[in-house]
């Protein structure tokens, strides 16, 4: 499998933690361009135009030496993808999986990771990547009145694991994607708000926790989130398939047991936790499927 396909890191060949299933098992050269910003308090502002003149581009925010934070992409159509990260891409990274397997790992891979990053107006068009890939660690991501078009073999926005106090405000995702439009996945403190969800097939928004994945420890759950305000077109809903789903996995993964020999955890325990979060005022057209809530102490409205 070439990780370059979905995340585009040359060199860096591991699975891809969040979404194996959607890897195509084919190596070959990554046909994207890339942008990397290594720099705090960089803006980029494309004043409505194309980015990198229209070329299939994938944007990487990598704290690589120091920890970068102000990051702004505005007023862009982006036909590709956007990156960010801190210790690694995924679970599956090293650095990520031995930081999991001691305490402290949420403070650890917050403290290293990209913060305060503002992607706004921007116009995604994929053909196969995730749009906007959280990664472990990211915090304080705005993402709004941006449109999402085109393909995913995966889901359209990722929120990681330990990451968190992230926001998605008044977009559009008019998108075809393979799985749910939203995976919260043990992502914290994160408020989805006013959004149009125009294609919902495989589902709207998933908060679940992906216990044991490459033998990495998940310590956060999927809580204190809030969700308000959005529209599900759910007339394409897969019988399987929700508008929102509170726990959606609960332990059910094979690998679930990966992780196992440690005292905190996913590795105690392979729920979800998708507790304390917040569900209202949400409108959802097309099926009763609306909500379901496998969590506690959920706020449903």
């Amino acid at each position: 499998m070439n990780l370059k396909l979905l995340i585009g890191i040359p060199l860096l060949v591991i699975l891809l933690s969040s979404c194996q299933d959607a890897i195509p098992d084919q190596v070959e050269a990554s046909p994207y361009d890339e942008h990397h910003i290594a720099k705090s308090d960089t803006i980029i502002d494309c004043s409505n135009g194309k980015f990198n003149e229209g070329r299939l581009t994938r944007i990487v925010i990598h704290s690589a030496t120091e920890r970068l934070q102000n990051i702004t992409i505005r007023n862009c159509e982006l036909k590709g993808s956007i990156r960010m990260y801190g210790l690694g891409l995924t679970g599956a990274d090293q650095a990520v999986r031995e930081s999991s397997r001691k305490q402290g790992h949420t403070e650890r891979a917050q403290a290293a990771a990209p913060t305060n990053i503002l992607i706004s107006n921007v116009t995604f068009e994929e053909d196969g990547d995730i749009p906007v890939f959280v990664s472990p660690g990211v915090t304080h991501v705005t993402i709004e009145n941006s449109t999402f078009t085109g393909k995913s073999n995966s889901t359209a926005i990722y929120l990681a694991a330990e990451s968190g106090h992230n926001r998605i405000l008044n977009n559009t995702f008019d998108m075809a994607v393979a799985r749910e439009v939203i995976a919260v996945d043990g992502s914290a403190h994160n408020r989805i708000a006013n959004n149009d969800f125009r294609i919902v097939s495989g589902g709207g928004i998933y908060l679940y926790r992906n216990c044991g994945e490459d033998g990495t420890v998940r310590h956060q759950s999927p809580q204190y989130n809030i969700i308000e305000g959005n529209v599900f077109s759910l007339i394409d809903l897969t019988k399987n398939g929700w508008g929102v789903w509170l726990g959606s996995r609960n332990g059910n993964r094979k690998y679930c047991g990966d992780d196992s020999g440690f005292p905190f955890g996913s590795s105690i325990s392979d729920r979800d936790y998708a507790n304390h979060n917040a569900v209202r005022g949400n409108i959802f057209n097309g099926s009763d499927r609306t909500v379901l809530d496998n969590g506690q102490n959920n706020n449903i409205q």
